[in-house]
């Protein structure tokens, strides 16, 4: 039996992909659909709010099985939901992406006045003095991507018109052999040298912005029991 559209329409929207020069739509629970799409939680039959593929939901033109199996190799819908879900776009209403984009530029504003100093200076900016250079570059803020990596990208176009850098801390550590298999998960993202020494221990260098120590050394002490040996350097 087919699902029926819920009542609020406002709170369901089109997911839609498009392959081998066809388009797929189905309709779906926005705030589920967001859910999955970030996280990759939920099942795909709660999230679908209409059972079916189309070509054009709104004229209910429906896909053929066919089409399915040419374009995602499998006509087995759950198994379509899933693929148009993750690789495809959810078809959000303006308002939302409105909001969506205006959250995620103050992440954006937050993380670099957090982490960011005024090099002449060795001060913060103030977070509107950012977010009037990022306007003024005309950054296009993507809601779907995360803060931290839009905010090293921004970084780099509002030096042009603003003197800003990352205040960096450079941390040797040697982590105690019985615990480099966890540990490793938390520097190799800011690795600048690593080296094994011979009774299996791992001495690196990571760079870390100022801001986030605490939280980086929280980590290492957790996993390593506070066995980890630390110089700033």
């Amino acid at each position: 039996m087919e699902k029926k559209p819920l009542a609020d329409h406002k709170s369901q929207i089109v997911a839609r992909i498009k392959s081998r020069g066809k388009l797929f739509e189905i309709l779906v629970d926005s705030a589920k659909a967001l859910d999955f799409k970030k996280t990759g939680n939920g099942l795909v039959s709660d999230i679908v709010t209409f059972e079916g593929v189309f070509s054009d939901y709104k004229k209910g033109l429906r896909v053929k099985a066919e089409d399915l199996e040419n374009a995602f190799g499998t006509s087995d819908l759950n198994q379509v939901y899933e693929k148009i879900l993750k690789q495809g776009e959810l078809m959000l209403p303006i308002e939302f992406r409105k909001e969506a984009r205006e959250a995620k530029m103050k992440q954006v504003v937050d993380f670099l006045a957090k982490n960011c100093v005024d090099p002449k200076t060795s001060r913060p900016h103030p977070p509107a003095r950012i977010q009037s250079a990022i306007e003024q570059v005309g950054v296009n803020i993507k809601d779907n991507e995360p803060a931290e990596s839009q905010a090293r990208s921004i970084l780099k176009l509002i030096q042009k018109i603003l003197p800003i850098r990352i205040e960096t801390k450079r941390i040797e550590i040697k982590i105690p052999a019985a615990h480099t298999a966890r540990a490793y998960g938390i520097v190799k993202d800011s690795l600048m040298r690593e080296e094994w020494l011979s009774d299996g221990s791992l001495l690196v260098v990571v760079e870390l912005p100022a801001a986030s120590l605490m939280d980086f050394f929280d980590k290492l002490n957790a996993i390593t029991h506070g066995s980890a040996i630390t110089k700033e350097i």
